[in-house]
């Protein structure tokens, strides 16, 4: 058996310097539960959204982290942090293991444009191996939203993906869908978590390889604790979801070639109608001034 015990966060967060109220909830939360592998936190919720709060990696930041990591012989993803690289700023996750070592970096491939202004994409895929149990993948928040980036940690070999999240908006019920999609197509673990309070609206979900939600969160504080078995990753993809579905090998054995990813960028095809990518524009209301609707006074 391979198995990997997790401890998802979802916390309520304010817009501002959440740093050591994190620290001590990642304290309390491998004393409360002492057979916790790994932590995991959501999206930018240490400084929230502004990219002015950017820091330097490594840094001071980074090492808190570190430390809360080695202090508690824990894996911590502690969710992403805007990162100041140069004239640059990516939102970076950082990957810490039990000995307070930063062995991956993961910068979010896919800003949440038009409206993360300012902040670059990232262009590396991030897995890593815990072991003893399995690889693990990583993306951050919007990433989820296009299929080839799950697809692609698929393809390197993750069983598992984390994606830190950050969605104060309505469409968090297309993103629980998403993440059932994401893990039943892929044959992985999805983790998606999300923070609560003032920061976002919070209902984390954890899917099994089989696109079994395993849990849902509330809008409120949360602390998420589930295992992970990565031999039963391994048989589904083996044999199929419920012996039917073995997307994997179906993938890898189609000798297809998908269009759109041939040249994407010298022939967009019909992607090169859809106009700019920008904030939308006020909808005005193209009525004449002082009309009125006959049938309204019906």
């Amino acid at each position: 058996m391979a198995y990997l015990s997790l401890a998802a966060l979802q916390l309520e967060l304010c817009v501002e310097d959440n740093l050591s109220l994190i620290e001590k909830e990642i304290d309390l939360v491998k004393k409360r539960f002492p057979w916790i592998q790994m932590v995991v936190l959501p999206e930018l919720c240490t400084f929230g959204p502004s990219p002015d709060l950017a820091v330097k990696m490594p840094g001071e930041v980074e090492r808190c982290f570190r430390e809360a990591a080695k202090k508690n012989d824990i894996w911590l993803i502690p969710g992403s942090i805007f990162e100041r690289d140069g004239h640059d700023i990516y939102n970076t996750a950082p990957v810490i293991n039990p000995g307070g070592e930063v062995v991956a970096r993961y910068r979010k491939q896919y800003p949440f444009l038009p409206y993360e202004k300012g902040v670059a994409a990232g262009d590396k895929f991030v897995v890593f191996d815990i072991p003893g149990a399995g690889r693990i993948g990583l993306i951050i928040c919007y990433d989820q939203w296009f299929p080839e980036t799950v697809r692609t940690l698929a393809w390197m070999g993750a069983e598992a993906v984390i994606c830190p999240t950050l969605t104060n908006t309505i469409d968090r019920e297309v993103e629980l869908s998403i993440a059932r999609s994401n893990a039943a197509t892929n044959q992985l673990y999805f983790l998606n978590l999300n923070s609560a309070g003032r920061l976002a609206v919070g209902r984390s979900i954890f899917v099994g390889p089989d696109g079994q939600v395993i849990h849902q969160a509330g809008v409120g504080r949360e602390v998420i604790t589930v295992e992970m078995d990565f031999t039963h990753v391994r048989r589904v993809r083996e044999r199929g979801l419920h012996g039917l579905c073995q997307t994997l090998k179906s993938f890898r054995d189609h000798k297809v070639e998908f269009p759109p990813y041939l040249n994407s960028q010298a022939d967009p095809g019909a992607f090169g109608e859809l106009g700019a990518l920008e904030v939308p524009g006020r909808q005005e209301d193209s009525s004449p001034v002082g009309k009125s609707d006959d049938k309204a006074d019906l």
